[in-house]
């Protein structure tokens, strides 16, 4: 069983938390003309690392606030617990951030110098 450092509660058990999921993905905006097949990449593709992982958790059963965590899929160890909207401090956070390549901006995606849509607008 994991015991989780909730930043607004402190430690609880793992039954309380809830994962949403890889964080600090860059998600396409409304007005970002991407295809399909660009969205679908979005939607269904997920890393898998073996190793640290950057990930949204959700104290659902106390606070019911999220915050981001760094964490080693091998040894399930949170190396790192920090808020949502910032950016991870330690070295294995930072690595893992970098490393990512889902990590480029929506209209970055959208702006591909190499995908010619051609034809309709």
């Amino acid at each position: 069983m994991l015991l989780i450092d909730c930043p607004h509660c402190g430690p609880r058990d793992e039954t309380e938390f809830s994962c949403g999921g890889e964080a600090h993905i860059a998600r396409p905006l409304a007005e970002n003309s991407i295809t399909d097949a660009e969205f679908a990449e979005y939607l269904f593709w997920r890393d898998n690392p073996k190793g640290v992982f950057l990930e949204r958790w959700c104290h659902d059963a106390g606070c019911r606030r999220w915050f981001n965590a760094a964490r080693d899929t091998v040894s399930h160890a949170f190396l790192e617990i920090y808020p949502m909207g910032s950016l991870p401090k330690t070295d294995a956070g930072k690595a893992a951030y970098a490393g990512s390549w889902r990590r480029k901006t929506a209209s970055e995606a959208a702006a591909k110098p190499s995908s010619a849509k051609g034809g309709k607008a």
